[in-house]
């Protein structure tokens, strides 16, 4: 893989910063700054990102990291796909201003010895199944809006339990930054876009499809309350366990969506369907918002 050199220009005249002085330079400029944070392995779905945060601001970053303080020890940090100089592509394409792709290194020049903790809120649901995946998360997401200093930052929506503990890190901790949500976007077939899906091979990505259905019937049992939204994913998820390969759930839950605490029998308000499961050797996330 051939990657940009430091501080340099694409095309299209995107500039690529490997450092945190680097950074500086680039951003220089007065206007506003929108940062959309990746681990890189750009897909449609980060396009979205880019387009919104073009929308938003006069000059738009895009960070490119994988951070190994969110991948625990069993996970894939080491095969995670990487490959920047189709990163950097793909963000000259869009309009980027600078990619920010530091080494690990950069990112940690020394053990990380304060961290940010997510609290209760990143203890449930992806943080009771990836022990310690949030406090990694929500260190680096601090970092990088520290390094950068954009007036927006922009996230997708299909980590929604990620972006909930972002908008309440910044609210708690009081940051100068406004955090938008993009929405889902989904391949043709109904798959939510991943970098992960790379992964699946065609057998698996037919039995991952049973993901989304069970969200879109958990959806439209909405009127019957949240147990008939769990029920009814829950026999979509029930049977796609006997699929060839089969899903294996890790959880499905029905959440408020500002604690992400289950909700209640009675919950009025903004809810997410939230699932997590395996295919084969990928592990896949997908949500969808439920008003009740």
């Amino acid at each position: 893989m051939t990657e940009p050199t430091p501080q340099s220009a694409t095309a299209g005249g995107l500039l690529v910063a490997r450092t945190p002085e680097e950074l500086r330079r680039a951003l220089s400029g007065p206007g506003h700054v929108a940062l959309v944070p990746t681990m890189g392995a750009l897909h449609g779905g980060h396009r979205s990102l880019m387009r919104l945060a073009r929308e938003r601001a006069d000059t738009v970053v895009v960070s490119v990291f994988v951070n190994p303080l969110q991948f625990g020890p069993d996970e894939d940090f080491d095969r995670y796909p990487r490959d920047l100089a189709a990163d950097t592509a793909l963000c000259a394409e869009e309009g980027v201003d600078v990619v920010f792709a530091p080494s690990v290194g950069t990112m940690y020049p020394a053990p990380q010895m304060v961290t940010v903790d997510a609290g209760p809120m990143g203890e449930r649901l992806e943080g009771a199944s990836r022990p310690g995946h949030f406090t990694g998360v929500l260190t680096v997401v601090a970092k990088l809006l520290n390094l950068v200093r954009p007036d927006t930052a922009v996230f997708g929506e299909k980590d929604a339990q990620q972006i909930a503990l972002v908008r309440r890190m910044v609210a708690d901790l009081d940051v100068p930054v406004e955090i938008v949500g993009a929405p889902i976007l989904r391949d043709p077939d109904g798959l939510a876009s991943s970098s992960r899906n790379v992964y699946l091979s065609d057998a698996e990505r037919r039995s991952a499809l049973a993901l989304s259905r069970a969200l879109r019937a958990g959806r439209e049992a909405a009127a019957g309350g949240p147990d008939a939204v769990r029920a009814a994913a829950h026999a979509v998820l029930d049977g796609a366990a006997g699929d060839t390969p089969p899903v294996v759930l890790d959880y499905l839950a029905l959440v408020d969506a500002a604690t992400f605490t289950e909700a209640a029998p009675g919950h009025r308000g903004d809810a997410v369907l939230a699932v997590a499961a395996r295919v084969g050797s990928t592990r896949l996330i997908d949500n969808v918002s439920i008003p009740l």
